[in-house]
Parts: C-alpha cells; structure tokens; sequence
C-alpha cells in the first residue's frame, strides 16, 4: 500500500471525523458506551476544523488523497512536572489500511511535530482492556506510567 503522511487541511475533516469511531473498537469495559469515547475529540477535531483549537493533526493519505488515518495532538504542560509536552488525543486508522505501518508513520510524525514545537514528552491514555494499543505504543516506546481506577458507586 502506497501512502503519505501530511498536515490535515480542513478538507480532510469529514473522512477524519467518520474514523472516530474506530477509537471504541476492542474490548470495553460494560460500563463504557463506545461514543463516549470519542464524542470529546471529535468535538476538538470540530473546534480545530472551525479555526477555534490549536492542534497539531496528521493524516496519512493513499495515492488518491484517500484518508487512511489521522493523529490529534495538543501541547500542553507535562501533568507532574509542567514541562513542555503533548498529549496523543486520538489517533484512528481505516480498518483497510492496518498492517501497513500507517500508524507507526502517524505516531512518528506526530512526535517530531510536536518536538519541533518544543515539547519534551507526548503522553497518551489507553484503555487496560485496548491489549492491541499497549503493545503498539510499548514497541513504540511509551510505557506505562499511572493507572487509574473507576468503581460506580451510583
């Protein structure tokens, strides 16, 4: 499969916005309803398209402009040490384009944006039931720093 990574333009929107779902596709805890596990950045991915967000955003495209996947980043401070960073808020490849390392070249391309915009870290939340994502981002490096836990006390 051929495909190249650039910046997002605002054309790339709706083919981006139809990937959020793909955000809630393993394993999710019963509690969970998948929407809500991308409503929130689609609704960033909406405030950076309308010219109200300051993201970093990346779409691996095939030969015909054909949107395979996308990563939307923000900076902001490291949580612990305040540091310059940024946080992965999603990134969402077409089920067609798996296994071909488009999202290996979003994720490093995200990285190096980011970097070159000053930050000193890229954070990410994965859920403990998404297995296929840990072991994407460990062999990418990133490892696991803080758990959170939930109980529904309602």
């Amino acid at each position: 499969m051929n495909f190249e990574v650039r910046e997002a333009i605002p054309a790339d929107g709706d083919a981006m916005l139809a990937l959020m779902p793909r955000l809630a596709e393993f394993d999710l805890p019963e509690s969970r309803n998948p929407a809500h596990l991308w409503g929130d950045d689609a609704k960033l991915l909406r405030r950076w398209l309308d010219g109200k967000e300051e993201c970093l955003v990346h779409v691996a495209v095939s030969d015909e402009q054909q949107v395979l996947g996308f990563t939307l980043v923000r900076l902001r401070p490291e949580a612990l040490s305040h540091e310059p960073s940024a946080h992965l808020e999603a990134i969402a490849i077409d089920k067609s384009a798996e296994g071909f390392g488009v999202a290996k070249l979003l994720l490093s391309t995200a990285e190096q944006s980011a970097r070159e915009q000053g930050a000193r870290s890229m954070t990410l939340h994965v859920f403990s039931t998404n297995k296929r994502a840990m072991k994407f981002y460990e062999r990418n490096d990133y490892f696991g720093e803080l758990i959170r836990y939930i109980k529904d006390i309602g």
